[in-house]
Parts: structure tokens; sequence; C-alpha cells
């Protein structure tokens, strides 16, 4: 195995996890019930489901030292950043629940930021098998 730079491995297993345990997670949401129902079931739908199964994709890529791994990873933390920053915004607007799911989005958002900058890193676009 190649030598690979400071926290690849940890992230890819991190992702992996993360997004497979988000499925059961994104479903858990919409069931939950009347506040903002019609909302959790669109988000979940057209954002947050896709962007869970390319993120375990995209792990499996990352797992497997493909560049395209990179590239999806970069694509799926884009796609949580484009969905949960304006429904925790909304979220906490309207229901005023810092400590509940809103809160949970901006820590997810935060957290994806960290993961999007060290993903874009120039270094992840050299030394991977194509």
């Amino acid at each position: 195995m190649r030598k690979a730079f400071k926290g690849y491995w940890i992230l890819s297993w991190i992702g992996l996890f993360a997004n497979i345990i988000a499925l059961p997670f994104i479903a858990y949401v919409v069931s939950s019930g009347p506040p903002l129902h019609v909302a959790n079931i669109s988000i979940a739908i057209s954002l947050a489901w896709p962007s869970a199964i390319v993120g375990i994709v995209a792990s499996a890529g990352l797992l497997a030292e493909r560049k395209w791994g990179v590239i999806l990873s970069i694509i799926s933390i884009s796609m949580v950043i484009a969905g949960a920053l304006p429904y925790g915004i909304v979220r906490l607007i309207l229901l005023d629940d810092l400590l509940g799911l809103s809160g949970i989005c901006v820590l997810i958002v935060i957290l994806n930021i960290f993961s999007l900058v060290y993903w874009t890193l120039p270094i992840h676009r050299k030394n991977i098998r194509y």
C-alpha cells in the first residue's frame, strides 16, 4: 500500500460510516411528523438520500485510492452543504430549536466545510491512481 498523507484513511472510513448511518437517520426525520413534514420529505428525496448514496460511492472510491473518489467526495459534500444549510436556517427561524435538528444541521454543515477544505487540497489531485 502507498504512503498516504495525513487524515486520508481515517476520513475515508468516517465518510463511509457516516453516510451509511445517514440513510436511516434521514428516514427517521422524514417519518417524525408534522413540523415541516413537506419540507422534510422534499429535502430527503431531492438532496439528502442522493448525497448519502454519492458519499458511499465516493468513500468506496477513496478506499480504492481512485481519483474519482476525491471528485465524488467534493460533489457529495457540496450537496450536503447545499441542503443542510438552508434547511437548518429555515428550521431555526420557524421552530427555534437550536438544540434539536437545527443544531444538528449546523454541526453537519461545519464539519462538511472542514472536510470540503481537506478534500480540495492540491495534494489529492496528485499521488492517486486513476
